[in-house]
């Protein structure tokens, strides 16, 4: 997986619409999702740290965005004209503070629901990171982690519940 992040930090004007590059973007992308969902579904997420800089991203997430809801993100917020011309300088503000703060990331729309389809859109990732602790700080992450934790525990007395009847016979 280095090799495929040394590839992607040379400068894009190396690469003209090769679709080779468009693959390694997107083998990251859905391999820092799984980390992503694995940890969210494992780790209370009010105690869930993405970053060294959580607490200066979230800061400064709610002082330019105050009144985005995290919880269901409004696309047209993130993707129109002006939603862009208003991440950009938040973005840019975190060039030197966060590794690969421009690499595609999937981000989920609804914080209720898995990663699909129909759930997901490509964030740079700091933009993903702001959302997502945010999310976790407000509890927005909490539904996906507590319906994770109740699967597991049914998933474990099941198991218990086979074995002493295996014992039995």
């Amino acid at each position: 997986m280095s090799g495929v992040a040394d590839i992607l930090s040379r400068p894009a004007d190396e690469f003209v619409n090769d679709p080779t590059i468009e693959q390694l973007w997107t083998i990251k992308a859905i391999e820092a999702m799984k980390i992503h969902y694995n940890l969210l579904c494992s780790v209370p997420p009010n105690q869930l740290r993405l970053t060294k800089k959580d607490d200066l991203i979230y800061k400064r997430f709610r002082e330019e965005f105050p009144d985005i809801k995290v919880d269901k993100i409004d696309e047209d917020l993130m993707k129109s004209d002006q939603g862009k011309a208003k991440w950009r300088p938040f973005c840019e503000e975190f060039k030197d503070e966060v590794a690969d703060y421009n690499f595609a990331s999937l981000l989920r729309i609804d914080a209720n629901n898995d990663y699909d389809n129909e759930n997901t859109i490509i964030a740079p990732r700091i933009q993903f990171l702001a959302i997502e602790i945010a999310r976790n700080r407000e509890g927005c992450n909490d539904q996906l982690y507590n319906c994770n934790c109740k699967r597991v525990n049914e998933s474990a007395s099941q198991k218990v519940t086979e074995s002493d009847e295996q014992k039995c016979d």
